[in-house]
């Protein structure tokens, strides 16, 4: 397993981890395979969406904000259960698929870790087969 840290600067945002994923996956001895990238935490998720365009990013946190959790009174103590739904929504985990050495991927995709209750750091683990 590779384990690296990201570090968030802001409350929610997207960042961009396809090169940490595909330098992880291109020094393996795998060439064919698979790669899961998962992050242990439980307000903070792992999704593959286009990276062309850095407003995607930015419209995805802004779609998630529209859905209104945030205006729901929750009764966990650390008031972060907006970041939880979030999280879960998204969901901790991508499987990629490894083809020739490298990650399979669309001509706009990346992978991305998605901080929902930042800034913080936060662990990437990935298993590749």
């Amino acid at each position: 397993m590779i384990t690296f840290s990201v570090q968030s600067t802001r409350r929610e945002e997207l960042i961009d981890i396809t090169d940490r994923v595909s330098r992880a996956v291109e020094t393996s001895e795998v060439t064919e395979g698979f790669c899961l990238v998962y992050t242990p935490h439980t307000t903070a998720a792992v999704t593959i969406n286009e990276n062309a365009d850095p407003s995607v990013a930015r419209d995805i946190i802004t779609g998630l904000a529209g859905l209104g959790i945030e205006k729901i009174p929750f009764t966990h103590a650390e008031g972060n259960s907006p970041a939880h739904i979030k999280s879960s929504l998204v969901g901790c985990s991508e499987t990629l698929i490894i083809s020739g050495g490298r990650i399979v991927l669309g001509t706009w995709q990346g992978v991305y870790l998605c901080e929902f209750d930042g800034p913080r750091t936060r662990k990437v683990h990935i298993q590749i087969k």
